[in-house]
């Protein structure tokens, strides 16, 4: 009698022990209440098994109630229960997503601008550290309408940028490929960028922009005027410095020095008049940025490098960021093959959201100066003024009027302009 007390005192115990043990696993893995019944308010009786010897000690309950313990504690190969203490460096310390059911890292998404059409976009997106696209294609078009002076105001319908490409990102290396259906040069960029793990050291190879003018390191979707204006035409157009290239370039980034950057490469050269091509060309461009808003640059670009520069040119630009106001200004001086020249250039515009739809209004003022020296003495300005509508980074609409003397123009001339864009990426 006395012994099989102790045995039914030992039995309880072990059984406590194990329900106890296994509580966490019960809650876990608690069925779900049945609706009806709690509908009906009935309560269910417990249902027992029919097998009288299966409780009893002595005869392998303890080995299933010891087997039951063990998978509801976590073993060595399941690994640390999220959210556990060993995980925890600190008291207090959030619970890791993973331990939160149903919560979900935040994903940054695609890039807001391809590398090639603005590569200081990616810089920002890089120092977000999010996620990116392996793979993903984007495209743009931009439709506009113009009426100028120049020719009696007849009306200029057409497409004027048509683009479309495809990027491929991993984790230390980028490429990208994209083509202008709308431009006679097809091809636009074609290029990959070799980065070391901290992004700090970069390499270019391939057909890109080149480092010259802080206005055309702009994306054109960003740009709040429609084309980029009478001094960049004239430079990067019409006397061939700057602008895409075939070459390869290196890149420095140093964000704790002031968000310093420093691009330096070698570019194909032109052609001279016969069509033959000349040797290659440099261009450099260095940036810090001393206030979350404010950005300094200079950029250079210097012609047949290896057989000595005739011509070159070398800009300074200033950008300022506050309240949704943005103003930019560059000035540029340098050789080209008319004689010396000077370039000023100021944009500014404010972006005043409108409702929580994602609407935006936009309006925008422009000057540029342009002086020829030497040989011929020539001029160049331009005055322009604009009203744009945003919506979600996707779609825009664009109003501009410019009066411009441009370089071979009796005299100023206006042009009235109306444009829609839409973008996918």
């Amino acid at each position: 009698m006395g012994g099989t007390g102790l045995e039914e005192k030992g039995w309880r115990r072990g059984l406590l022990v194990a329900v106890l043990l296994g509580l966490p696993a019960v809650a876990g893995a608690a069925p779900e209440p049945d609706e009806d019944a709690a509908a009906e308010g009935v309560d269910r009786p417990l249902e027992v098994s029919g097998d009288d010897d299966a409780a009893k000690p002595g005869d392998g309950a303890g080995d299933a109630l010891e087997g039951a313990v063990a998978q509801a504690m976590p073993g060595g190969s399941q690994g640390p229960v999220m959210g556990a203490p060993e995980q925890v460096t600190e008291p207090g310390a959030p619970v890791p997503d993973a331990a939160v059911p149903g919560k979900k890292k935040k994903d940054t998404g695609p890039k807001a601008d391809t590398l090639g059409e603005a590569p200081a976009e990616a810089d920002k997106v890089d120092d977000k550290g999010g996620p990116q696209q392996r793979i993903r294609v984007f495209g743009r078009v931009f439709a506009r309408g113009a009426a100028d002076e120049r020719q009696k105001y007849e009306r200029d319908l057409g497409i004027e940028s048509a683009r479309v490409g495809v990027a491929a990102s991993l984790s230390n290396l980028e490429a990208e490929v994209s083509a202008d259906l709308a431009s006679k040069t097809i091809l636009k960029d074609a290029f990959v960028r070799l980065a070391d793990d901290n992004k700090r050291l970069r390499l270019y190879a391939g057909r890109f922009k080149s480092p010259f003018l802080q206005r055309s390191q702009e994306s054109a979707w960003r740009l709040p005027i429609q084309e980029r204006g009478l001094v960049e035409d004239y430079l990067t157009e019409t006397n061939a410095l700057g602008g895409r290239r075939l070459g390869v370039m290196g890149e420095l980034r140093l964000k704790e020095a002031w968000g310093l950057k420093f691009s330096a490469g070698l570019f194909e050269g032109g052609e001279d008049a016969t069509g033959t091509r000349l040797s290659e060309d440099g261009s450099a461009r260095l940036s810090i940025r001393p206030f979350k808003f404010l950005t300094l640059g200079t950029s250079t670009y210097l012609t047949q490098v290896i057989d000595g520069t005739k011509q070159y040119a070398t800009a300074a630009d200033a950008e300022v960021n506050l309240w949704g106001l943005s103003v930019t200004g560059e000035a540029a001086v340098g050789r080209l093959a008319l004689g010396p020249f000077q370039s000023q250039s100021v944009l500014a515009y404010w972006t005043v959201p409108v409702g929580r739809a994602g609407w935006a209004v936009q309006p925008m003022v422009g000057a540029e100066a342009l002086q020829l020296q030497g040989g011929i003495q020539a001029e160049g300005h331009s005055v322009t003024g604009g009203f744009n509508v945003l919506l979600a980074d996707s779609f825009k609409a664009q109003v501009q009027a410019e009066r411009a003397l441009r370089p071979g123009d009796v005299a100023p001339a206006l042009e009235l302009s109306v444009q829609l864009a839409t973008r996918f990426r």
